[in-house]
């Protein structure tokens, strides 16, 4: 609570008040809240002590006196490519954990895979002041005048990092899951050509697959041509699969929401998820637990990504680490409910060699 000022109006508790309380100076104690690299040398117990006395007397930095002082304004511009998906939704409350911890704020833009709406944003974000930018699913074709960080960026421009998962391992662990299971015949959801992340699995799986005595079959590859964000996004093209006729008994959907429209496919076309056809997704948004049945999906650190994708762009623009071209994070394959073993009396091909689907 602010401290009365002789029972009038409440007033902010200021820095000096917290220096004055532990009996130190107001540089000592502006330094540890400040997290200054002097601070390092202040003892931890000290530290400790200033913290306490800050919170007890609720002290509140004062941002604008600091952006002034130090002519900067802590402020940081995301560009995603939707703002309301669960992918970037999880991306940027990563961002947002961190920079709320340290004093940063954050202006958002869009681009959606346009080039003019990316500039534009770009444009108006440094009109504003941003100190760095984040950018969201975006392969980047120049390089930013600002310091920059691509969540899930695969470009190579100069002064950009780029946080990305480690698809070969991710589809790795996806496909064995299955292939452990027997599947052999296996469909593949390829995401859009915009989507940044769209070539680099698909090259992953091409790669893994014969290694695991998976083919990937023309037939049984659907390529998304339209970009959305919504389970409606799997449900069409899961009924293109299914009208070729081509015998399969697992699809590995390029992401959650594609993968969970294609199992009402699959069950509207009378076809049981697991026991007909395994699901498997990728990314593990929230909703993926609760549907029914629960999607086994390869799980992003999305979350994680937009705190380090925060973290590395604020120790740049501080000066205080190296910005790497790239870092790279890990996945996990979680098991849930929409996998299981091959069909009994499953066969790709009937007596008359047209292939169709046996049901267990």
């Amino acid at each position: 609570m602010s401290r009365l000022n002789n029972g009038k109006e409440p007033t902010a508790t200021t820095l000096k008040s917290v220096a004055r309380h532990v009996g130190l100076s107001a540089g000592t104690v502006s330094s540890v809240l400040n997290n200054s690299p002097s601070a390092a040398h202040i003892p931890q117990v000290t530290r400790d002590r200033i913290h306490a006395a800050a919170r007890e007397l609720n002290y509140r930095p004062n941002l604008l006196a600091r952006s002034l002082r130090k002519q900067r304004t802590y402020t940081l511009g995301i560009i995603a490519n939707d703002l309301g998906d669960a992918y970037t939704s999880l991306v940027i409350a990563g961002v947002e954990k961190f920079l709320r911890q340290n004093d940063y704020f954050f202006i958002t833009g869009v681009h959606h895979h346009k080039r003019d709406l990316l500039e534009a944003y770009s444009d108006m974000l440094m009109q504003r002041g941003v100190e760095g930018l984040i950018t969201v699913d975006l392969n980047l074709e120049y390089s930013p005048t600002l310091p920059t960080v691509a969540v899930s960026g695969h470009g190579q421009s100069e002064g950009v990092t780029n946080v990305v998962l480690n698809h070969h391992g991710a589809v790795y662990s996806a496909l064995k899951h299955l292939a452990d299971l027997g599947h052999r015949d296996i469909a593949f959801m390829r995401g859009h050509p915009a989507s940044a992340d769209s070539e680099p699995r698909w090259q992953a799986i091409c790669e893994i697959a014969p290694q695991l005595g998976i083919t990937v079959r023309d037939e049984l590859v659907i390529q998304f041509d339209v970009e959305e964000f919504s389970p409606e996004l799997g449900y069409p093209f899961a009924k293109q699969l299914l009208a070729r006729n081509k015998p399969f008994t697992a699809l590995f959907a390029y992401n959650d929401l594609s993968a969970i429209g294609a199992m009402r496919a699959f069950q509207e076309s009378g076809l049981r998820v697991p026991q007909d056809i395994s699901v498997v997704g990728f990314d593990d948004i929230p909703v993926a637990v609760y549907y029914y049945p629960s999607l086994t999906t390869l799980r992003q650190p999305l979350g994680a990504m937009g705190g380090l994708a925060a973290r590395t762009l604020v120790e740049r623009i501080e000066g205080k680490e190296a910005s790497p071209s790239e870092i790279a994070v890990e996945g996990e394959l979680v098991v849930r409910e929409s996998t299981g073993p091959v069909p009994v009396g499953y066969s790709s091909r009937n007596r008359s060699g047209e292939p169709h689907l046996i049901k267990a």
